[in-house]
């Protein structure tokens, strides 16, 4: 069975800001045995000109065996250019499109502003999945501010208010910084969590808290990864915000050599 790891560009986002040094990462990826990418901080495929346009990038994709298994877009776009977003994707071959993170003027407002973007998407949600589209939702830390003393998180909103059709794009290391059990979020967002993000942390000198490659942080892999297969997770897309100077190249393939181990 082909590994279902994929990478998430923004981990090199140092190293894609021009058409040829994209090119040259697909290529490194390729060969490093990984078959999918997430695109996200692509510089090269930002802006209203951009260097590199969809039709470009999913030619570099397929020279190198590679396929687009999701996106990080903004909410304004996927909002306002609905039909655009959509070619946009459909060019690709990408099915998966989520946010980084709700906007400013919904987090502002705070629970009520977490339901009133569930509300607020469902029409674009819905245009997304009529084109094969599904959407999802990329959390941080912040998703788990409680609601008020011993009530539920802005995120429950989102778990139990959002719908078959508003996907979670679990970060797990975000999670964890919360001090949320992932494994309990999967086990809540049975079939709502095509793809999420693998994240390791671990603790450096100074009690300083770090991402690491997968495998060599404090996660417990030995239960998130069962209850990932559970909960139905297609592609584990592997994300590393900051290497602290080691190589990200390397950081990929050690994450990749574990999860190859582990059977994803």
């Amino acid at each position: 069975m082909a590994s279902r790891a994929a990478v998430q560009m923004f981990t090199l986002r140092e190293y894609i800001g021009t058409g040829a040094d994209f090119a040259a990462t697909l290529k490194k990826l390729s060969k490093m045995g990984w078959s999918a990418v997430q695109l996200s901080a692509v510089g090269c495929m930002n802006g209203e000109s951009p260097e590199v346009s969809a039709k470009e990038a999913r030619a570099m994709l397929d020279d190198n065996g590679l396929q687009c298994i999701a996106t990080h877009r903004g909410w304004e776009a996927l909002a306002r250019e609905t039909q655009r977003e959509i070619d946009f994707h459909q060019t690709l071959g990408c099915t998966f499109a989520a946010v980084g993170g709700i906007p400013a003027p919904y987090r502002e407002q705070g629970a009520d502003g977490f339901r009133s973007f569930v509300k607020e998407s469902s029409q674009v949600i819905a245009e997304l999945k009529k084109a094969g589209i599904r959407f999802g939702y990329h959390n941080h830390a912040y998703e788990f501010v409680r609601t008020g003393p011993g009530q539920r998180t802005r995120y429950d909103i989102f778990v139990d208010e959002g719908g078959e059709d508003f996907c979670l794009e679990i970060d797990t290391y975000w999670a964890v910084h919360a001090g949320v059990n992932p494994v309990r979020l999967f086990e809540r967002a049975h079939g709502r969590v095509p793809v999420i993000h693998l994240k390791d942390k671990e603790v450096a000198e100074g009690n300083e808290a770090r991402f690491a490659p997968i495998g060599e942080g404090n996660l417990d892999w030995s239960e998130i990864l069962p209850a990932c297969r559970a909960a139905g997770v297609e592609w584990y897309a592997v994300e590393q915000d900051n290497c602290f100077g080691r190589d990200p190249f390397n950081c990929l393939e050690s994450s990749l050599q574990f999860l190859l181990e582990q059977g994803v």
